[in-house]
């Protein structure tokens, strides 16, 4: 309700009969006010119709028809601009303003209806009619009820504005009629014209007081939650003026004691921080700026608090701090041959960048790639690393990283925003030059977020990361004399421009002999501690080591036969639990008991290959693998059927074959119309695994050979190689993979492309020991050695 006093609508209580007003009466229009019976109101009046209207009504029965405008924006209103309903009132006082306009102070007599329009000028006269309203001599308990609402209802709302209700609550008493009081209340509610303009039209006392009393419901509403507002806004208000009267207390109390006050303390210990870790030039002006915008802070500003995080990180990354390298060539070298067995070409390589630092402590650190299956040690041998080095070492898993922002940080403008990895590692760290272990970066993802790849392309180039510019920081940071070490399964997935920036050391994987030292050496005694047991309680010679490598596991790693070791090491661990005394010594008869039936048979290999049968060798992220292809002719008209899930090379691999064995045939001594004659049908076991590769051309060629000329290909022989529609043997990659494969697999011979000899330079002398290898510079050099008889 409005803070007008309601008992001026009832300065007059209009006992008796209301005195007769004519049919015709000057017009008022209104712009955003609608007038009630009984309504005491003042109005100005300055448009000159209006004015010449209020005359008119003042020379002669003082009364004056008011209606309200449908448009309040229409400046010169016509009959159709108006409302039809409105209020005849009765000027009770009028008065000029200096600026022409009209004060006059009207009551609301009773509702009317313009019938017609008479004239418009020079002012509005309208036939008008009064509206009589039903009389209620008895009110019913609804009724009854629904006055009483309307009471409480605008009592509640002048208590939660804070208005004096006595009075004004006793007038509303004193009204028993409900027309009367829908007319009283909703004269005094702040309504939106087109309500009160409703209520106004309706003629019935209950309606209008029940369309009165929903919009009470809304204003109590209103009223409440505006009631709410400010007393939140007096209570915040009146904490922010105590704190700030018990901080001025604080401070007085603290200059009394002589300590200064905590914001300068703050900004004293950034400033000295600051000093201290030796920032360059340009990031000390950048530091200085932030220290002088935080002296002009409020201390409890939230910017205050994200400049004092920023100059937080400045002061405590290691700007100069670097660690001594350990440059011992001997003992470094002792470290990484203590650590890992085998691995010589990386070995060599760590100890190259070590005799390079001591000749020339300003060169940049390298990028190395360590490439290889998984289970090599490509983990591992980054700490080893870091303690030949004498560094401090961290590991970063870049494996399903998709969000740029973790290389490069966030910018200071989002909420929580922080440096990335990198920057966060070598504070961790404090030392500007750790070894840093980038894990799986052949799995880098990239989506909406950005991409972390082309982020990794600054980090990893040593001509740009002398200045890397980290999003949150936004100043330059040397990363050149951080030792990146990369990891990856396949090359392939590693984008040309990233893979460029790093030098790559495959690390194909292991032999039987060195399997066996390092489980003897490393393994072994590692999973007897974990597993609660010593070297004495455990006896695994080295005959069962042999066969857990050769019979329970396939890999170029070492997980699964530490895995193997373990679950050895578990079934003897429960022996000693249960009070059995050791030493508890494994035997191979005693190991199927511990491991179960073994999972790879040396049987597997036939000792003789049907015709159309041979062995090839295949290169995967995991190792090097043995591939059967299998070639079937039947009659036919020269159908040529590939199946086991061929990739598009190794089809084309397949099409090579066939026309080279249609041109060649009489010379292979096969029948040259065999396609006129014979389906052929060549298909690789193995259906569900996806095979593609430039490798299996010599192996489908001596395939296809054996199953049209009936010769079977040597068993112990397993072949590697690409062949051109000319009968070359091209080079393929992988081949110290390859020959451990077909070691395994315990073969005596392997073919491989005449220009792959300098790859035999990386194959242990111990595997080329145990496989005779044969070049084929073409077909015609493959064929007597795959049919030897």
């Amino acid at each position: 309700m409005s803070d007008d006093s309601v008992t001026d609508s009832l300065a007059d209580d209009m006992e008796g009969a209301l005195p007769e007003f004519p049919s015709e009466l000057p017009v008022l229009p209104v712009r955003d006010i609608v007038v009630f019976n009984y309504m005491i109101l003042p109005l100005f009046v300055g448009r000159e119709k209006s004015v010449q209207a209020v005359d008119a009504a003042l020379n002669g029965s003082r009364y004056l028809m008011i209606t309200t405008q449908k448009d309040e924006s229409t400046e010169d209103p016509k009959p159709d601009d108006l409302h039809q309903t409105g209020t005849v009132v009765m000027i009770m006082r009028m008065l000029k303003m200096p600026d022409g306009r009209l004060k006059v102070l009207v009551q609301g007599i009773s509702r009317a209806v313009v019938k017609r329009f008479i004239s418009e000028d020079p002012y509005m006269i309208a036939e008008v009619e009064a509206v009589h309203e039903p009389e209620i001599d008895l009110l019913t308990v609804e009724q009854e009820a629904m006055m009483r609402a309307a009471r409480e209802q605008s009592e509640r709302i002048l208590s939660l504005r804070g208005v004096a209700t006595s009075d004004i609550m006793s007038v509303l008493n004193s009204v028993n009629d409900p027309g009367r009081l829908a007319d009283l209340i909703a004269a005094n509610l702040r309504m939106k014209v087109n309500d009160a303009q409703l209520i106004l039209e309706c003629t019935d006392p209950l309606e209008r007081l029940q369309l009165v009393n929903n919009q009470l419901v809304k204003e109590t509403e209103v009223a409440a939650m505006q009631a709410k507002i400010q007393n939140m806004a007096r209570e915040g208000m009146d904490k922010a003026q105590k704190d700030y009267y018990l901080r001025e207390q604080l401070k007085a109390i603290r200059r009394e004691l002589g300590e200064g006050e905590s914001g300068d303390d703050d900004i004293e210990e950034l400033a000295r921080m600051i000093e201290k870790a030796g920032l360059p030039k340009d990031v000390r002006k950048e530091a200085d700026k932030q220290l002088r915008r935080l002296a002009s802070m409020h201390p409890d500003a939230s910017e205050a608090t994200v400049v004092r995080t920023y100059l937080e990180w400045l002061g405590e990354l290691p700007w100069k701090k670097l660690s001594r390298d350990r440059l011992d060539i001997p003992t470094a070298e002792t470290i990484l041959n203590d650590d890992h067995y085998g691995l010589e070409k990386v070995k060599d390589r760590i100890l190259e960048y070590l005799s390079v630092r001591k000749l020339n402590p300003k060169s940049k650190g390298p990028i190395l790639c360590f490439a290889g299956p998984p289970g090599v040690g490509k983990t591992s041998l980054g700490r080893s690393i870091a303690r030949a080095l004498g560094r401090k070492f961290s590991r970063v898993s870049l494996g399903g990283m998709r969000d740029e922002a973790e290389i490069r940080g966030h910018r200071r403008t989002y909420i929580g925003a922080m440096p990335g990895r990198i920057i966060q590692i070598i504070k961790q760290l404090g030392t500007r030059n750790p070894v840093i272990m980038l894990d799986e970066i052949d799995k880098l993802g990239s989506d909406f977020r950005g991409d972390p790849s082309s982020a990794l392309l600054e980090v990893l180039d040593p001509e740009q990361n002398f200045s890397f510019s980290d999003h949150y920081l936004n100043v330059p940071f040397d990363l050149s004399k951080v030792m990146f070490i990369c990891t990856a399964n396949q090359l392939d997935t590693i984008p040309a421009p990233l893979r460029d920036r790093m030098e790559i050391i495959q690390i194909p994987g292991y032999t039987l002999q060195e399997k066996a030292s390092i489980a003897r050496r490393y393994l072994i005694p590692r999973q007897t501690e974990e597993n609660g047991l010593t070297m004495d309680d455990a006896v695994i010679p080295d005959t069962v080591i042999t066969k857990i490598i050769q019979e329970y596991t396939r890999e170029a790693g070492l997980r699964n036969l530490e895995r193997e070791i373990g679950s050895v090491c578990r079934k003897l661990a429960r022996k000693k639990a249960e009070g059995k005394k050791g030493p508890f010594k494994v035997t191979l008869k005693t190991l199927p008991k511990l491991l179960g039936i073994p999972r790879y048979l040396d049987e597997e290999r036939e000792k003789e290959l049907l015709p159309g049968v041979a062995m090839g060798l295949a290169w995967t992220p995991f190792g090097g693998e043995i591939l059967h292809i299998e070639v079937s002719t039947m009659k036919g008209k020269g159908k040529l059927t590939l199946t086991g899930q061929l990739g598009d090379v190794m089809k084309e691999s397949a099409q090579a074959a066939m026309s080279y064995a249609r041109a060649h045939a009489e010379q292979l001594g096969i029948d040259p119309d065999f396609l006129e004659k014979l389906d052929i049908h060549i298909h690789v076991p193995a259906g569900a695994t996806p095979k593609d590769g430039p490798s299996a051309g010599v192996t489908l060629v001596s395939a296809l050979i054996s199953a049209l000329s009936g010769k079977p290909v040597n068993s112990d022989l397993c072949m590697t190689g690409e062949i051109t529609l000319r009968g070359r043997v091209m080079p393929v990659g992988g081949i110290k993979e390859k020959i451990l494969a077909g070691v395994t697999r315990g073969l005596g011979h392997v073919i491989i492309p005449s220009q792959n000899v300098k790859d035999l330079e990386d194959v242990p002398a111990e595997l080329l020991k145990k496989i005779e290898v044969h070049t084929a510079e073409r077909i015609d050099d493959l064929i007597p050695l795959v049919f030897p008889s």
